[in-house]
Order: C-alpha cells, then structure tokens, then sequence
C-alpha cells in the first residue's frame, strides 16, 4: 500500500486565472468552481459575505471547456433529487477527471479516444444520474460525437452518435422526451447549434443498463436509430449566429449580439422575443458597444414560479425568470410570462456593471447560486506579448434591493452587492495585493497614460527596485540532485529575471559539529538573480555534468528559455552566464533533458523546442547545436526523447482543416539527424504512448522528461488502461537495470551531494543529530561521498522510489511528495545487506589509499559509513517533517520541536496541505491556515494519512535519536488524540473510512509503519464502529417496568403465550435483519475513496472489512452485535487461505488472538481441517521457486511466519486431540523431509508451554509423534528433524515432571500421567535405537488405594506426578511420586 504526503510552496504571487467554465456545488456548504484557460480549477469557499480561493484542483493541462455536477455513486434515477456527489471537469484534449465532493480529490482520471474530439457539453442522464453524456467536436473537421459516460469509472458505455451532424457548432445540450407514439417512452438529447438549428438523437433504453465498461456499436453518420429529426433556423435572422443558448424544458432561448429569441423545443416556433434597446440595458449610459453575451434561467421559489424541467404542451401558460448577461458585466433580471398567445416580460433586478479595465480586457460569467446571481469577472494586464488574468467574484441577490428606477417597462430595482473575493484576500499573496493598489490607481490616472506605454503598471517601482507586475511568475521548477532532497527553488518571471531560492544555504558552516551549532534556523530562504533575458521566461532546466564530461570546470548547469528567442546557459554554482544561443527565431516553450541511463555524448545534451516548430540538440559538453529537427508545420507540443533506441518522438497538433486527422507525429534518428517517419491520425497518439512507456522514468520527478526542468507532470500522456494506475512518483516502468549499468553510472555520476561534512565525520559526534545546514556540500569528492552515493544507488534500485519526489504543475506552484515507505526503509542502510556495505567501504578504504597514501590520521571508511547512514536518514525524516507537520496549532509543541529534534517551519515559503488524485492528479490548498484546516474538517481519508505519516516518522526519529524521544512522543500524541482537542470540528482518523483504510498497514513491511497504525487504530475504533456492526444494547420488554399492580398479574395462560410468540417472533426478525445488514457490509466490493488513496483495488475493500470486523470481535466485544463474531469466522479463515500479500497475515493473527474467546466457539469441529489447509499451505509456500522476485521472497516469509508461529499454535492449543490426529495423518501421508514435520514439532513445543494440563492428558500421542520423527529406519526424516525432535523432548521434560530425559546415557522415561494407581507403569526408551527397552511396574503398594479412595470407591485420577533419573543415569535408582507417596524403583 502507499502513503503518499504532499507539501504545496506557493509563491508571493497569485497564479494567473482567465475563467473559462463555472459551476456551483451544492454539497453541505455550496462551493463555487472556476475552470481556467490553463487547466487549472478554482474552489471558491462560499461562507456569508466571504468569498475566498480554497483549493487548487489540478488534473487537467487545456483549457477548461465544462465543469458539471454528477452523480457517480448513484444508480438509482431518482437519486437525481439529491445533492450530487461529485464535480466533473473537462477540458480542451479531452481529459476528464471526477473530484469528490468532500475533499475534492480526483477519484478518477481518464481522456476520451482520440476520435472522439473535444468536449463541449456535458449532462447527467435524467433516467440514470451516474451515466453522463457527453457531447464532442472537432475544431478541424465537421466530425462530432455525442457519448455515455460511467461517471464512477469514466469508461465510455455507449456510443450515441459519432459522424457530421446535420447541424453546425452545438452551441447547447439537453434532454427531452419523444413524443412521437413510435419512439414514445424514449429520451433524446437535443442539440441546438449557433443558427437556432436543432437535432435529436435518440438515446437507446438500453444505454443506461449496460455494465461497467461495456461499450454498445457506435452509429456512425446520419443512422436512422439516432438521428430523429433536424428542425431548421428562423429565417428573420438573416443567418446571424448567436452568441449563446440557453435551454430549460420545452423553451429554448437563442441570444444574439442585441436582442434574443424564446422557442418552443418541440418545432422551433418562435414564441417572443426581447431587444436590448427596448430592454433597461439599453440605456443611455450604458450603450457605448453593450452588448448580451449570454443568458441562464432562474430557479427559485420566489415571486416567481420555479422554471419547469419537463417538456409540456404548447399552449401551457408559465412564468419564470430569466437573467441577460452584458459584455460590461451588468445583467438583467426579468419575470417573463408565456402562453400560446401571450408573451409578456417585466424587469425585476438589475445588476450594475463591473469597473472599467483600461489597461487590459475584461471577461465575464455568470451563474446562479440560491437566491443570488454570482457575477466572475476575469481582469487581464499586459506584459509584453503576455496577457496575466485575475479573477475577481461578485454575489448579488436577486430578492434584496438597494435602490429602485423606473423604467419603461416599470419600475426596476438595483441588486444587493452580497459578498465579493478575489486572490489578494489570500495574506500569503503581498505582490497580489499590490498589483491591486497598482491597478486601482492606473483606474484613476486611466485619461493621463500614454497610449505607447505598458502604463501604470510597467512604470512603478517597488522598494527593492524590481516592477511589482513584473514579479509574476512564468515559469518554475524544483531543484533536487540525485538521491537527495531538493534544495531550491527556481522561479522565471515576466520581466526575464531568474531567481534562485534555496531552502539550505549553500555555505558550510565548518564548525558545525558542535553541539552549540545546531542552530534550528536553518531551513531559511537564500536567494540570488540571474539577469539577461529581455522577455518572459518560459521554460527552465537543470542538469547535473558528468564526470567523464571533457569540460571539468562546468557542474551545475541551468538552462533557460525565454519570449525573447534565445537560450542562456549558465553556471549554477557561480551564477555567471556562458552561452546566449540564438538558434531559434520564436520563443523558446519548452526544455527537455536526456532520460536517465543515457549514454555518453547524449548523456549531456539537452533539446529545446521552439515555436518556430525547430527542435534542436544543443551539447552542454561543446555547447553548440549539433543537430536539428526542423520541419514540423507547428510547435511540437509533445517531444519523447527514447535514448536507449535513438530515437525523437514529436506530436504536432492543429493540422490544417484539409486533413480529417488533426495530430501527427514526426519521429527523427538522433545519432542521424533524419525524419525516419511519418505517422497521422489516431495511430499517432498510440505511438507516443508506446515511446513513453519505453522511456525511463526520473527518479525525482517521475517524469518522461529527463532531468529536472520545469515542464508539468499533468502534460504527459494520461494512460488508457482499465487497472488502478498508479500516480507518477509511484510508476515502476523504469526497467531492470543491471549491477553493471549502475556501477558504470555511479562512476559517471560526480559525488557532490552526500550531505554530510568532514567535520562531523572527522569528530566524536556518534550518536548526536545533524544539523540541517550540514547537508548541503557543492564541491565536496571524497571517497566518503561516494560510499554514500553507491549506497543511495543500490537503495533506489531495490525500492525503484525516491523519497521525495519534486515538481511544478503549475508556474510558481512547488509540489514536495513524499512516500511513506521510502521514508521508513532508509534503515535499510543500518541493517540490511551488510555485504553491500562491506564492498563499499572497501572501495572507499582503496580510493582514500590512492588520493593520500601518506596520511595515516584518516578515519576508517567502514567506521564513516556507519555514522553516515543515521545522518543521511535522520536529514530526510527532519527534512520531511518541516513541511508534513501542521505549524501554529500547538505553539508548545511547535517548541519542542524546534528545541529538541531541530524540526521547524520552513521560513519564505508558505506551505500548504494537498491530496493526491488518480493518475497523477492532485488537489492543493491555498496558503493559509484556515484552508489546510478545512482539508482536515472535509477528508478523513486525509486525516488518517496524515496521521499515520507524520506518527510513523516520529517513531523512526525516536529509534534513531534516543534524545528526541519527548519531542517524538508528543508529535505523535497530538495527531493521534491531542488535534481534536484543540481545533474544533476537526475530524481525526475516527470515521469508518479511516479504519479501513488504518488496517491496510497492519501489514507493512516497516514496523513503524505498523505500530502508528495500530495505534491510531485503538484511538479511533471505539468511535468509529459502522452502523451496521454497532451493537446497541436494548432492555428487554419484559424488563421495563416492576412496579405493577396486582391485577395485572392475572392475564390468563393464553394471553401470555401469544405475547411470548410475538415476542420471539419480533427477535427472529431483528435477528435476520441484523444479520443482513452485517453480510451486506462485509460482502460490499465498492471502490470506496479510501481505496484509491493508498492504491487498492475492490479486493482490499472486502478485505478491510473483514479485519476491521474481526478486530471489533477481538478487541471490543461489548460495542458490536452478537452474531458478528459468527457470520465474520468463515470469512477470516478464507482470508487467512487466500495467502493475500496484504491481509492474510494481519488476519491470522486476529484469528490467533481471539481463538479462546471468540472464534473457538464458531470454528468448533472445523479446526482440524483448518490445520490440515494450514499445512498444505506450507508445503506450497516451501515449494516455491527460486528465481521468484525479493518482493515475493519476503511477502512468502511474512505469511509463512504468521501461519507457523502465530496462528497454527492458536489452533492446536484450542483442539489438541484434533491437532495430534491431523500430524499422525501427515507423517505417513507427506515426503520424509517436508517441511511440515519441522513445523509440526515446534508447534508441538509451543503446545506443552502454553497448555500444559491439556496437553498432560495426550502425552502418549505427544512422544509417540516425536519419536517417530527419530526412527532410525527413516533417515532422511530422522535426519532432517533429529534436532527439532531433542528439542521437543528436553521441552517435554521441562515442563511435565512425569518425563525424564538423561541426555548423556540418550534415556527417555515415561510415566502414566493419568489412570489407576493400581496400574502404573514407567516406560523407558533408548533414544538411539527409538526402541522400547524397559518397562517398571509403578503400582501403588498394598492398602494404599483403600485408604485414598474414600467414598467413591474410585482410584487415584493422577498416577505418576513426577519422575527424574538419578545422577549417574541408572534406571534402579529412578523416583517417581504418587501424590503424597515418594517411591524409589
């Protein structure tokens, strides 16, 4: 399972915004969503006169073309009704993601087949709300598609249409149903273009009943079975396109530039229409080019009826309102009444327009919100060639007035401005906020600019000299050097500036092993500039030189493209810059570095694609251009470069509308420099997917991109397979690599980022915790270094995981990833693979031979290793800790942690929480802490993560540094008990969700991982039991009351004997019901959010049920119902057989751990074949090959051990006799050295420890068994289990005084434990030839029964108490006692 944790830097400036899509969630609070040009969208929190940005959601890389609610976890068609549970978002390539509700973590990711086109529109389906259709065109050509789409897995069900509609552009979607008497009773979606043209497609019954993913024939062209009937325009337009439409049960409303349209749906008649001029739009003040840009319908129960949703009959009358939008911002509310004769109109409200923007455009929507219309309005600022949007949102009531004018038409009222918000509410955003004073003052001076000017904005200054508009960020990316953490941040601005902030000061504090040196601030932000670009940077990249470069004076190299044409490469280490190319006549829009495992001369090459449609590679070694790619009709807004085959991949889109086809990828040799081919078409994309999954994924950003650039994550291919994709710091294609490939790539690999310095290592400093400002070391090459960095290599070549993985999805915009488990496993560094080690420090021990033969005072490399690896992983928990723990909340314990574990809050960055989504989507919150928060009120899937995060790593600082031991235990207690406390309404891991999700790490491989688990388990399970398991105690009905009359006892005998039948007949049915609702809940195989947090598939939900279930059965009885115990046993023990890497270990020890209290009774008579399936087990785990992978290797062991050591002595311990008749059985029935007699022999141990009266009453059985294990006459099983078997014995002896063992003569005596005294005999065996060579007779003497038995006139029930041999081994001198009777033989 994974456990992914992300850290949000954002910059001092707000991200640019334009909106382009707009939606309102009504989900407990109402949320607002704005979809942006970028891909980006926006969640406005909505809380009475605040608006404010609350998260960021990223999953998509075009522009935003629809956002819609849906309902994805609905199935039933009148579930419509409610409140939906999830936003649907597309975008321009045809990406689609699904946020949830709650959280709004993408749940699902996927993008439509190529053929398909763009989005456009999007609807849930009336008859099945989970299903939603979607309608898609073509920019390039006059192919449209309209699809059915699973909202819950985003698999295409159903293929509407797919071909030339008999209409142009869809301007709207609907559904309507048909009133024709042959396809009545069906629904069809009805579309509408620009012109007022309208067609049905008729939706077969079928298409909402098909299962998941399946995909009915596609009806191609103008098929008669979807194509239903086309109604023309209106010919009083003279063919004018309007600018939109509107639709609303049977009206239809087309808007043009000045005046609209109301029609009937079912034959296009023209039933009204309104004019701007004679509308109070059209007023004198306002008629400078106003003109409607758009339109929705208002639903609301207020003075007007609410507008109708189904299709009715013509002559109907009906009322209702409608809103016209304005290109200066402004709408107008109208109450417009319509019947089959009538048309009628009368203002209601007015919405005033919006500032006047005289340095840039202004874009407006609009769309509905309770009883208010929220206006959004996008501000745009030029910068150079750029454009930089803000947005900015207004409420306003449509029911509270300000003011009222009067009109022609009568009386109008102006609307109450309700609340408003934009970004610069956010304090994290001071440049925002400037820019807005900058701009409220250029609205001022608006008459005084000069028209050749950038205008108020280019012209101020802020106090440190630099344009406050020029601050804005273009372009970003994270620093981070091979096998360690980043340490810095590069930002590209407008005004061609690069700035350079790093999170550790790149000095070295030499002094820094003193103690008095751990100085805590040391996460502080230095930065520096890099100037030379005249225009916006757009692209960034770094690259770390190899060693067998020929340039030697080149390190750190960064590479930037920019609006002005050129690339600069400069120096990192030094900031000087070496090279302007001007090789490129367009702006350079992306850098791409060579994959990992390149080979020499690629291996420091970089490509940089152009606009120009030239892509080019440069050699940072020569640094010249040595080949070019030219040709391409446009920029190449995919390039993969394949290294290892040698080849280019570039798509190119937006073909010429000629061609039906609109990408096409060019692929070019590199060693050649010519175009190989030509691929069109569909086919295209399908050969950059093949390209990407060949390519090596970088371990830092999980990118296909190479090295570490700033290109986004979200802009790689999103893959089309039906599994559970895993995110992209998760994804394993990186291919196996040989130990000799890795050799030769450390030695290629310069060691300058071990982050360790001479003098700690040098000094007496064991045990003591690093500082932070020690990790950081540009020119160190010491052999030391290189132990490390062969060490780090071998790490992430095992686990195929970076730690922390880094990058931007959008400009200025930081993402730190860190994965749990990679976290957790550094100590594999400490005691694992000690051979590795020892290697190591032997090629270190030969290197620091060879660089200073004369220096007898260097310490030994073995023992520098050894203090290496603890600081090595002690910086990156720290590390990890500084961004994942939640600051300003408990200042104590902010303290603590500062003081004693040198864990801070990170100075000039502002963090913020996020959750990652499917397919390496994400969701972010804004910078502040109420929106970090919120993530913690509205996810418990979150919670639990978080928790279980931050707590393990806690425990691995405790286990490393024993002197954090107080800070450790108080971070762990505050996110296991202590963070409710102090914040309200936070919801720590205590929701049902959280305990599934808990339980999947019972099972991790680290046992720090396991414990936090367990813990915050134990916290949360008492509050948090699943409805259907909870078990409430009720009085019973006979138990109410005791003070009672007299009379009421003299109901007759029949009375009393119907109420006791009902009685038993109300708790049978209780019974059943309450048995069903617990089978229901375990047998429940949904995806649940939880699942796709940590990676799972429907599997590991049924079987996080099951142990949860179990777990209350064990650990809190008395909490949950009383049959839960029975109906959960078969499904332990099927899940304990199921040998699931995940679950079947934590299941046998639920089911060892509560076998006497619990399950013994429900298993009863099946124990035996539990233990016989338990054997077979073994021998098939034995069994299994040698060449199979370590991971599976060790998940065999783990269950093996939880089968052998905990479950199997559980099981024998509860049925002994049925445990010794199930090994008899196995002994003749299984090969002589199977594995099973070894088992059979330590359970057998564990038996006579733990049960040692139970097991006195079958020692016959118990030295029978094990001396068969020893009979000579069997060799191979003598030999495989003589040790085990003496083992056994000397046990037995221990334990059972009636068993003696002289070891050095090999006897072995017996005496009967039970039976008559009157008939006791001692058996003694000679263990060498396991044969039988004496037999005493230990009756009891004459009169000694008569005096003991006493009036039962029954023997003695013990016969032999205790035997012991004497100090010589003679048998004659043996004793035994009967009772109080010592005897001597």
């Amino acid at each position: 399972m994974k456990c992914p944790a992300v850290a949000c830097l954002w910059p001092p400036s707000a991200p640019s915004h334009r909106i382009t899509a707009v939606t309102v969630l009504l989900h407990n609070a109402p949320s607002l969503f704005t979809g942006g040009s970028d891909g980006a969208i926006v969640r406005w929190a909505l809380s009475g006169h605040d608006v404010r940005p609350l998260a960021l959601l990223c999953g998509h890389a075009a522009e935003i073309a629809v956002l819609a609610p849906c309902f994805p976890d609905s199935s039933n068609p009148m579930s419509s009704t409610l409140y939906p549970s999830a936003l649907l978002s597309a975008c321009a390539d045809g990406v689609l993601c699904v946020w949830s509700a709650g959280s709004f973590r993408c749940r699902r990711r996927r993008k439509l087949p190529q053929w398909a086109g763009s989005p456009s529109h999007l609807a849930a389906l009336p008859s099945l709300p989970r299903h939603v259709c979607i309608a898609c065109s073509s920019s390039e050509s006059s192919k449209s598609s309209v699809l059915i789409v699973d909202s819950s897995t985003l698999l295409m069900v159903q293929t509407v249409f797919h071909g030339s509609l008999g209409i142009g552009y869809v301007k709207s979607m609907a559904f309507v149903p048909l009133m024709d008497e042959v396809e009545k009773g069906k629904q069809a979606v009805f579309l509408v273009d620009g012109y007022g043209k309208a067609q049905f497609l008729a939706l077969p019954k079928e298409s909402g009943h098909d299962g998941e993913g399946s995909t009915s024939s596609m009806n191609r062209g103008s098929s008669s079975e979807s194509l239903t009937s086309v109604w023309g325009e209106s010919n009083s337009n003279d063919g004018e396109q309007a600018v939109a439409v509107a639709q609303d049960g049977s009206l239809l409303v087309l808007i043009y530039e000045f005046h609209c349209e109301f029609r009937s749906v079912l034959n296009g008649k023209v039933m009204g229409e309104v004019s701007l001029l004679d509308s109070n739009l059209g007023n004198e003040e306002s008629s400078a080019r106003v003109n409607l840009t758009g339109g929705l319908f208002l639903h609301r129960d207020v003075s007007c009826s609410v507008s109708e949703t189904h299709v009715s009959e013509e002559d109907s009358p009906r009322s209702f309102c409608f809103a016209f939008c304005c290109s200066n911002g402004s709408a107008m509310v109208f109450l417009i009444f319509i019947s089959y004769t009538v048309f009628n109109f009368q203002p209601l409200c007015e919405v005033p327009a919006g500032p006047l923007n005289s340095v840039g455009e202004s874009l407006f929507h609009f769309c509905q919100l309770n009883d208010s219309v929220v206006r959004l309005e996008s501000l745009s600022f030029s910068l150079g060639d750029l454009l930089v949007w803000k947005p900015s949102i207004t409420i306003w009531s449509i029911v509270e007035f300000e003011s009222i004018k009067e009109s022609k038409h009568g009386s109008c009222s102006f609307s109450m401005l309700l609340g408003k918000g934009d970004f610069s509410d956010i304090k994290s955003f001071c440049h925002t906020k400037k820019l807005d004073e900058e701009f409220s003052n250029s609205y001022q001076q608006r008459e005084s600019l000069d028209s050749s000017n950038l205008g108020i904005l280019g012209s101020k200054r802020s106090d440190n000299g630099h344009c406050l508009a020029d601050r804005i960020i273009s372009s970003s990316m994270v620093l981070s050097h091979d096998f360690y953490p980043q340490y810095a941040i590069v930002y590209g601005f407008y005004s061609g500036e690069i700035e350079v902030a790093w999170l550790l000061s790149p000095s070295l504090n030499e002094n820094s092993a003193e103690e008095d040196s751990l100085d805590p601030s040391n996460l502080r932000v230095t930065e520096c500039f890099f100037l030379g670009h005249t225009g916006a940077v757009l692209c960034l990249a770094a690259h770390l030189m190899s060693e067998s470069s020929s340039n030697r004076t080149l390190h750190r190299i960064l590479v930037s493209g920019s609006m002005d044409c050129t690339v600069r490469i400069w120096n990192l280490d030094s900031g000087t810059l070496l090279l302007v190319m001007h090789h490129h006549i367009a702006p350079i829009k992306q850098i791409i570095l060579p994959p990992a495992w390149t080979d020499k001369p690629w291996n420091d090459c970089f490509l940089s694609i152009g606009e120009d449609g030239c892509v080019a590679l440069v050699s940072l070694e020569t640094l010249r251009v040595e080949r070019m790619f030219p040709g391409h009709p446009s920029y190449p807004s995919m390039v993969a470069w394949d290294s290892r085959r040698g080849y280019l991949a570039c798509l190119c889109r937006s073909m010429p509308a000629s061609s039906d086809s609109v990408d096409i990828l060019y692929l070019w040799d590199v060693k050649t420099g010519a175009r190989e081919r030509i691929i069109r078409g569909s086919a295209s994309h399908s050969m950059l997917d093949h390209f990407c999954k060949g390519i090596n994924l970088n371990f830092i950003n999980g990118s296909i991109m190479g090295g570490t650039t700033s290109a986004s994550p979200l802009l790689l291919p999103v893959s089309d397979d039906s599994g559970s994709f895993q995110s992209r710091s998760t994804r394993t294609d990186v291919g196996t690599v040989a130990v000799s490939e890795v050799k030769k790539l450390q030695s290629d690999r310069k060691s300058t980022d071990f982050p360790e310095s001479y003098s700690y290592l040098t000094n007496n400093n064991t045990g003591k915790l690093p500082s932070i400002s020690m990790i950081h070391d540009a020119n160190s090459d010491s052999a030391v270094n290189s132990l490390a960095k062969q060490l780090a290599f071998q790490h992430v070549r095992e686990n195929k995981k970076h730690p922390i993985i880094c990058f931007c999805p959008f400009p200025g915009i930081a993402i730190l990833e860190f994965d749990l488990s990679s976290l957790v496993s550094l100590n594999y560094l400490q005691n694992n693979d000690e051979q590795t080690v020892s290697q190591s420090s032997n090629i270190a021990k030969e290197q620091s031979v060879k660089d200073e033969p004369s220096d007898g005072s260097a310490v030994a490399q073995g023992d520098r290793s050894n203090i290496m690896k603890p600081a090595l992983e002690g910086y990156l928990l720290r590390f990890s800790l500084c961004f994942l723990h939640l600051w300003d909340i408990d200042l104590e314990l902010d303290k603590l942690l500062k003081e004693e574990m040198d864990v801070c809050k990170p100075d000039g960055f502002e963090i913020a929480a996020g959750i990652l989504g499917d397919r390496g989507s994400m969701t972010l919150m804004f910078p502040g802490l109420c929106a970090s928060l919120e993530l913690w009120k509205s996810s418990s899937e979150y919670c639990a993560m978080r928790s279980l995060i931050i707590v393990s790593l806690a425990e691995c600082m405790i286990g490393l540094y024993h002197s954090t031991t107080v800070a450790g235990s108080a971070l762990a207690a505050f996110y296991t008990r202590n963070f409710a406390e102090r914040v309200q309404e936070i919801k720590p891991p205590l929701l049902q969700v959280a305990n599934n999700l808990l339980v999947s790490f019972w099972q991790d491989p680290s046992e720090h991982v396991r414990m936090a688990a367990r813990s915050l388990f134990h916290c949360a399970a008492p509050r948090a039991i699943p409805h259907s398991l909870y078990g409430q105690k009720t009085l019973h009905p006979g138990a109410k009351t005791s003070s009672v009359n007299v009379e009421e006892h003299t109901h007759s005998e029949s009375d009393q004997t119907s109420a006791s039948r009902h009685a038993i007949l109300e708790n049978s049915i209780q019974t059943k019901n309450a048995d069903y609702e617990i089978v229901s809940w375990l047998d429940s195989f949904e995806i649940h959010e939880w699942v796709s947090c940590i990676g799972g598939t429907s599997q590991d939900a049924m079987a996080s049920h099951i142990i949860v279930a179990a777990a209350l059965v064990v650990w809190y009885p008395s909490k949950v119902k009383e049959n839960l115990a029975k109906l959960v046993s078969d499904r332990l023990v099927k899940l304990v057989m199921s040998m699931n890497d995940r679950f079947s270990s934590t299941a046998a020890e639920l089911l060892a751990e509560g076998m006497e209290s619990s399950w013994k009774s429900c298993l009863g008579p099946e124990i035996p074949r539990l233990v016989g399936d338990i054997f077979f087990q073994i021998e098939c785990l034995s069994g299994t090959p040698a060449n199979t992978g370590k991971h599976n290797q060790s998940m065999t062991a783990n269950i093996r051990e939880s089968l052998v050591g905990i479950l199997l002595p559980s099981l024998a311990m509860a049925d002994i006799a049925g445990f010794l008749n199930v090994i008899e059985d196995q002994i003749w029935s299984t090969s002589s050295d199977s594995p099973v007699h070894l088992v059979s022999l330590k359970t057998l141990i564990r038996i006579v420890r733990g049960s040692p009266k139970p097991s006195a009453l079958y020692l016959d059985k118990i030295l029978n068994y094990v001396l068969q294990t020893m009979d000579p006459s069997n060799l191979v099983m003598r030999k495989a289990c003589l040790k085990s078997s003496m083992l056994a014995l000397k046990e037995i002896a221990r334990v059972l005084p009636m068993v003696a063992l002289n070891e050095l003569s090999t006897r072995l005596a017996i005496g009967n434990a039970i039976g008559d005294v009157r008939n006791v005999t001692i058996l003694v065996y000679d263990l060498e030839s396991v044969t039988k060579i004496k037999i005493l007779d230990a009756s009891a003497p004459l009169g000694l029964p008569s005096l003991l038995e006493g009036a039962s006139n029954a023997g003695m029930a013990t016969a032999i108490s205790a035997l012991s041999f004497s100090p010589d081994g003679e048998v004659h001198r043996m004793l035994f006692t009967c009772k109080k009777c010592l005897i001597h033989v």
